[in-house]
């Protein structure tokens, strides 16, 4: 038989309208009674009957997400993490993968997810006319990448305090060649590269240290353009003693290219990276840890609670927690290495 509301009751021991709170993301639930209470349900099998629900409520139990890269980490993670909130709610990702100019293009002139979705989930930073598009929508909107903007919960982090960290982290070691791998050819209107740049530029400036544009490499934002962008950096006339790499796959490419140039990190070279990637822990990566898929559960909380309480106020943006962690991959540079 299929299980009810009032049976995930019973065994999470609370009232079918906590369920029902818990499960849709609404306000009055604590983090350890949704969890019990999705796990219960998922244990059932139990699942709201969307027949039901969209005739009482209009909605068509579906959100639409749109990304740029849905095969890279970040944007994987974060839509996991959604997609799990979205589904423990009742409610399916109708997804759109945004990866060219083209079917970017294509997706905001004919905006197929018009009467479609219930709310949009996005993991892009949509210009002007994009943001004004989804706007026309008429449905709530968030998203986990950029500032602020108008119509959009935005939940994020501080990039720039991310970045100043982890390179005051390798001044305060005693680097003076510190190099950069950024993503500057990542995804269209993307800000996070442009602000953990002014970040590297501005540590090194109130460290009374000279920028050097031999310094500076695009990494691509990928794991391959991290190990080209760190030969790159390797074969300028005096090579960094420390690299800040603005995401950790561009900093494992990284440590790769010093492995294969048989240096060793950190004594020869130290590498910070940015996210704390869930293989940071394993290879001791020194990095910057962000709640990745903590950012997409807290985009899709806030739309589902948009939804159910749509005459409230909500958040315009929400900035998450963000932390250096230290290990194994920087280290003071040696006295005899160029400084």
């Amino acid at each position: 038989m299929t299980a009810s509301i009032n049976d995930v009751a019973r065994a999470a021991g609370v009232s079918a309208s906590t369920v029902s709170r818990a499960l849709r993301g609404r306000a009055g639930v604590s983090d350890e009674v949704r969890d019990r209470i999705a796990a219960v349900a998922a244990q059932l099998g139990y699942t709201a009957s969307r027949s039901a629900s969209s005739l009482a409520s209009g909605r068509t139990f579906t959100i639409g997400v749109v990304v740029p890269y849905v095969g890279r980490w970040f944007f994987g993670t974060v839509l996991d993490a959604a997609e799990q909130v979205f589904s423990a709610a009742g409610y399916d990702v109708l997804l759109y993968n945004l990866g060219t100019p083209e079917t970017r293009k294509r997706f905001f002139a004919k905006l197929p997810v018009r009467k479609r979705v219930d709310a949009v989930l996005s993991l892009l930073i949509p210009d002007e006319g994009e943001s004004a598009a989804l706007r026309s929508l008429g449905v709530p909107l968030a998203s986990t990448v950029g500032g602020a903007r108008p119509g959009f919960t935005v939940v994020g982090i501080d990039d720039r305090a991310g970045a100043e960290s982890a390179v005051r982290h390798l001044v305060n070691l005693g680097h003076r060649r510190i190099g950069t791998i950024s993503g500057a050819s990542g995804p269209l209107h993307w800000t996070t590269p442009v602000e953990r740049r002014r970040a590297y530029l501005d540590v090194l400036a109130e460290a009374g240290i000279e920028h050097d544009p031999a310094l500076e490499a695009d990494g691509d934002y990928t794991l391959e353009g991290g190990e080209r962008a760190m030969t790159e950096l390797l074969a300028t006339s005096r090579p960094p003693t420390a690299v800040f790499a603005q995401s950790d796959e561009m900093a494992m490419g990284a440590l790769r290219a010093l492995r294969r140039h048989r240096l060793k990190v950190p004594d020869d070279v130290s590498v910070v990276g940015f996210d704390d990637h869930e293989l940071a822990d394993v290879i001791g990566l020194t990095t910057v840890a962000q709640p990745v898929a903590g950012q997409g559960a807290e985009a899709a909380r806030l739309l589902l609670r948009q939804l159910d309480e749509p005459h409230a106020e909500h958040p315009g943006h929400v900035q998450m927690p963000i932390h250096l962690v230290l290990r194994e991959t920087t280290a003071p540079p040696r006295p005899r290495g160029p400084q």
